[in-house]
Order: structure tokens, then C-alpha cells, then sequence
């Protein structure tokens, strides 16, 4: 565990739900000086009243430790409005359907922002009978690569998982498919939305 609790994020919380010290203690089964200790930072709560502190407290326990509360406002899981998440130190690739709290390998994970393609970066997208062939023209080596292609419709995510030394290519079903992201290792996230297949995408 990097971080734990601190009494700035404890105190916030509690005062956001309007309530004072004691009631806060009375939840926990504890005194109302255990949580002035807490908020000065002259202790911390013990390890076991973690989970019962964020129930009260009306987060998760990896946002009471992050101190960053999350409010997913796509509760209909709309598609289009995921979130992609990538951990920089195993590569882990996580695909939420809305603002979340992520972590990997000890580390908080920010969502990532998708750009347009740039020069470096363009997404080309052809037809091929019922597929898109995805490709960008971009190196493959272990410093510099494409690190996944992916294709968003409203019915689920395709995900390929591509290598260094390999194509920076895969096929993807077009079945309502509304947008293609590529995630460059080094410069992050970028997003094409394709024609509808009349012949072209852009």
C-alpha cells in the first residue's frame, strides 16, 4: 500500500455529509477524540475500520485512500462514454463503462484522453466485405510501438493486443462500431470515428 488515509480527506468527507465528529464516531464505535486525532493527524484509524469509515463516509475504500471521490454519471452504461485505463508499468489495458477508480501494480490510473490522430499517429480504417482493417503507419520496436487497437460499438468493445516487431494492423467486425482508438506507448491515446460503411472511412 503507497498512501493511506490522511485526516485532510477524512475531515472533507465527513464535513460534505454534514456530520459532526461524534456522529461520525458513534458509526464507527469509537470516541469523538480517536477522530480529532484522525483529522489533526495525530493517528490514523486502525487497517479493520477502513471499509466500515468509507461506508460511512459514502465512497469505496480505494477512493478514501486516494482521496479522490468518483461519480460514474454513465449509470446506462452508455458505450460510447467509457473510459480506457492503461498501467505504464505491466501494460495492463482496462476498459470501463464509466469513471471509475483504477488501479494497477500500486499505482492510481487516470483515464486516458483520446486525441485525433496527428501525422505520426493517423488511424486508417478499409472496408473489407463485413470488417475493418485497421492499420497506422507507425514503428514497432520495443521503445516506440502501438501497444492495442480497439473498436467501440454500442453493443461491446474488440480489443487486439498487438507486440513490437509486429504489424501495427488487426480486423474488427464493422457491427455498429462508432469509434477505433489506438494507444501509442509513448504519446497516449488517439481515437478515429469511422464512416458508416458506404465504401470509405475517414
Amino acid at each position: 500500500m503507497n498512501s493511506y488515509v490522511t485526516g485532510d480527506v477524512i475531515r472533507r468527507l465527513r464535513e460534505g455529509r454534514h456530520m459532526t465528529q461524534e456522529q461520525l464516531a458513534e458509526m464507527l464505535y469509537v470516541s469523538g477524540k480517536a477522530v480529532s486525532r484522525w483529522e489533526t493527524g495525530r493517528g490514523y484509524p486502525d487497517i479493520s475500520l477502513l471499509e466500515p469509515l468509507a461506508k460511512a463516509l459514502g465512497i469505496s475504500v480505494i477512493e478514501l485512500l486516494s482521496g479522490n471521490t468518483v461519480r460514474n454519471g454513465n449509470r446506462a452504461a452508455h458505450m460510447a462514454r467509457g473510459r480506457w485505463y492503461v498501467c505504464p508499468v505491466c501494460g495492463n489495458v482496462i476498459w470501463a463503462t464509466g469513471e471509475a477508480v483504477v488501479s494497477c501494480c500500486g499505482i492510481a490510473l487516470p483515464p486516458l484522453e483520446p486525441e485525433a490522430g496527428d501525422a505520426d499517429h493517423e488511424i486508417r480504417a478499409e472496408v473489407v466485405e463485413d470488417e475493418y482493417y485497421v492499420a497506422l503507419r507507425h514503428p514497432m520496436t520495443r521503445e516506440h510501438h502501438i501497444s492495442f487497437l480497439a473498436a467501440v460499438s454500442d453493443m461491446g468493445v474488440q480489443l487486439v493486443k498487438l507486440y513490437p516487431e509486429g504489424e501495427a494492423g488487426a480486423r474488427f467486425k464493422i457491427n455498429r462500431v462508432g469509434s477505433l482508438y489506438a494507444y501509442c506507448n509513448r504519446h497516449g491515446l488517439f481515437r478515429l470515428k469511422p464512416d458508416r460503411p458506404s465504401g470509405r472511412a475517414r
